[in-house]
């Protein structure tokens, strides 16, 4: 086995998250590759840039370090050339872990049977104990999955809601990283975490006060109420609606679907963010469109820039927005306002004037009613 050129690229997580929740299916099953790294052996020529002192005696790795950088792409592209060679039925890979998924055990079964061989063949090692499934409740990647739909953990929400005060930058960072992660199943995350955001930044001193403290216990209790969110599903028939809000300390979004046959509105995601510099001096109106704005972009990123999205209003101004007017009294920039205009415009519709667009109207969206 050569070292291969970095031409492959490891997926991005939400990317992959996306592509997953449009398999809106029954049957899952995962497959982890052990000791992968270890498998791929380097070549000569290329061992003494690995070449390492321990004890006083000089050794060299002749198989791909687990440590190097470069490593984890390395092992993906390879894995992903293999299956595509061999022509592997249709899969996820995330460097060492796969997931396949079907309409039934069988047909799940059988695909998983077909890419562990590919794999042996290949010169990987596949434990039965690493391939789970088929199920139809999996966990990939740390994600629980059923029907398409994502959720947490458990064992996540259990190890969250179990955390202590934070005494530290580096605690408080742990725990911001561990809740980043699952920010979308979270109304309003960044915001109910913003207090503890700033007492990690490199500029502040490290101070938990009460403001802390709220946000600490809130956001876990936030975490045990937490929503799945998908399957993302596609079609003329499917109606898309964002939900967007200009809050105090920031705009708020998020998105829903509906599907033919289902009476109730499904979440696809919820997001929010504060105000980054002077759009905390946008006027009300302004900040409106900034929210619809962020979550045009954000909703697009789930559901494609082709499907139809219903924006639920909340101001008038957003008609003005399709009617492409600037209005005369603004705080941001003209070139700002046409960068909104063009993308709202172009990817999303006004829905109803006389639908007020809050969140239990669109779950309790009833067949045939218009948005």
């Amino acid at each position: 086995m050569v070292m291969p050129l970095l031409s492959a690229a490891v997926p991005d997580m939400l990317e992959f998250q996306y592509e997953l929740e449009s398999k809106a299916v029954k049957w899952y099953e995962t497959t982890d590759i052990i000791n992968v790294f270890f498998s791929i052996p380097l070549m000569e020529e290329c061992r003494p840039q690995f070449a390492f002192t321990w004890r006083g005696v000089q050794y060299t790795w002749n198989r791909l370090p687990q440590g190097w950088k470069h490593s984890p792409t390395i092992c993906h592209g390879l894995i992903q050339s293999a299956l595509e060679q061999s022509e592997a039925p249709e899969l996820l890979q995330y460097i060492d872990d796969i997931i396949i998924w079907g309409n039934t055990d069988e047909e799940v079964s059988e695909k998983g049977k077909n890419i562990v061989q590919i794999l042996l063949k290949a010169g990987f090692t596949i434990k039965r104990s690493k391939v789970k499934g088929p199920a139809q409740e999996i966990q990939f990647l740390g994600i629980k999955w059923q029907d398409g739909r994502h959720q947490i953990p458990m064992y996540t929400i259990n190890k969250i809601t179990a955390m202590t005060l934070q005494t530290s930058k580096k605690e408080t960072q742990a725990f911001l990283v561990i809740l980043g992660f699952w920010r979308m199943h979270i109304p309003n995350c960044s915001l109910i975490v913003s207090p503890l955001c700033q007492v990690t930044w490199k500029k502040n001193d490290f101070k938990w006060g009460p403001e802390q403290r709220q946000a600490f216990e809130q956001i876990k209790q936030e975490t045990v109420c937490a929503v799945a969110i998908g399957p993302v599903r596609a079609g003329p028939d499917v109606k898309n609606v964002l939900y967007t809000a200009a809050g105090e300390n920031g705009p708020t979004w998020s998105l829903w679907q509906k599907a033919p046959g289902e009476t109730r509105g499904r979440p696809l995601g919820f997001w929010s963010r504060g105000y980054r510099g002077s759009e905390a001096h946008y006027t009300p109106a302004e900040k409106e469109i900034l929210a619809a704005y962020e979550g045009v972009r954000a909703a697009s990123e789930v559901i494609g820039t082709e499907a139809q999205l219903l924006l639920a209003p909340r101001l008038p101004v957003l008609g003005w927005v399709f009617k492409g007017r600037i209005p005369s009294t603004h705080h941001a920039t003209d070139a700002t306002w046409r960068k909104w205009v063009t993308l709202i415009t172009q990817q999303a519709e006004i829905g109803n004037p006389n639908c007020p667009g809050i969140l239990e109207v669109i779950m309790d969206w009833p067949e045939g009613k218009d948005f």
